[in-house]
């Protein structure tokens, strides 16, 4: 029979109707949004849900959280995402919870127990000690389990294969590491670090310091560069705002560089370098904001000549 003829007695086979998927319209929304990632989430997920409640055309994250963790996750829309690196280069702010006694194949409570150890009898000097050994600038060896790539794949794409490769150490800086409370197997630390701070890492490595081993059971991210995190803005609360109350959370569009200099062009001048090009300025050399009234016009540079070059040139927004 050929292809297109049916037996006797068939019935045709009718395809399915595909019920049409409504195309939920997106707008140019700008700004800064803090938010506090919940659990179990991760930042991908929780960036596409504050994309989908304010119908926001682009976004970003500044600084993933795995999942496991909770806390402050700048996102950044529209135009703010020409900022983003400034909040990925800032120092940043965690209180964690680490169990000792207890090493796992992620350095968290979301891998499996490989080995336990033996708990010291703890107490507040001799911690304070080896703490001491971990502030400062020190090196890290990246977790296998984490984004960075060898041959353009994740590591984490091959630790979950069960293959390990070499990684090089790395300098990182602990600016405080305070000890806030601890019991017979756990400790609980705030850490203030620098940009590629592992803080699983940090976690294993004062665990082998004291001998035991240790993995991080609870990490909460509170600050990102000048950055705080407000506790109440979490994907729960923008749920119960309104279009303008959710407007109304967002940080101007320049928010990540917001601490830099600004300088005021005059009409003519706003014209030449939100088409990207220099125009001459009575200023220092360096990085500054471009504005013209209470208008930013994006980032950009006074060279020796006193020429201001733009460097990220915005699409116009009021204060």
């Amino acid at each position: 029979m050929a292809p297109d003829e049916l037996a006797v007695g068939a019935t045709p086979h009718r395809a399915k109707k595909k019920t049409p998927q409504v195309k939920v319209p997106r707008f140019p929304i700008d700004g800064v949004l803090l938010l506090n990632k919940p659990i179990g989430v991760s930042s991908n997920a929780a960036l596409q849900k504050v994309r989908w409640l304010y119908k926001a055309e682009k976004g970003g994250h500044t600084g993933a959280l795995d999942p496991l963790a909770t806390g402050l996750l700048p996102i950044c829309l529209g135009e703010s995402t020409k900022f983003s690196h400034y909040l990925l280069d800032a120092d940043k702010a965690y209180i964690t919870t680490v169990r000792l006694g207890q090493t796992t194949t992620t350095g968290d409570a979301e891998g499996e127990i490989v080995a336990e150890q033996r708990i010291p009898e703890l107490d507040r000097a001799p911690l304070e000690a080896v703490l001491g050994r971990f502030r400062g600038e020190i090196s890290q060896v990246p977790p296998m389990y984490s984004a960075l790539k060898r041959d353009g794949k994740p590591l984490y794409e091959l630790a979950r294969q069960g293959i390990e490769v070499e990684r090089a150490a790395r300098p990182v800086t602990i600016h405080a590491l305070d000890l806030l409370d601890f019991g017979a197997d756990w400790l609980r630390l705030a850490v203030r670090c620098s940009k590629g701070t592992y803080i699983r890492t940090l976690a294993e490595d004062i665990g082998a310091a004291l001998g035991c081993g240790a993995h991080v059971t609870a990490l909460h991210r509170t600050q990102t560069g000048l950055f705080q995190l407000d506790e109440r803005v979490t994907v729960e609360y923008l749920e119960s705002l309104d279009e303008a109350g959710r407007l109304a959370l967002l940080l101007p569009v320049y928010a990540p560089v917001a601490e830099m200099r600004r300088i005021q062009l005059d009409q003519g001048e706003d014209f030449y370098f939100a088409r990207g090009q220099a125009v001459t300025v009575a200023e220092r050399s360096g990085d500054a904001l471009a504005f013209r009234g209470d208008i930013c016009l994006g980032l950009g540079w006074v060279d020796d000549e006193r020429r201001f070059h733009p460097k990220r040139v915005l699409v116009p927004r009021k204060i």
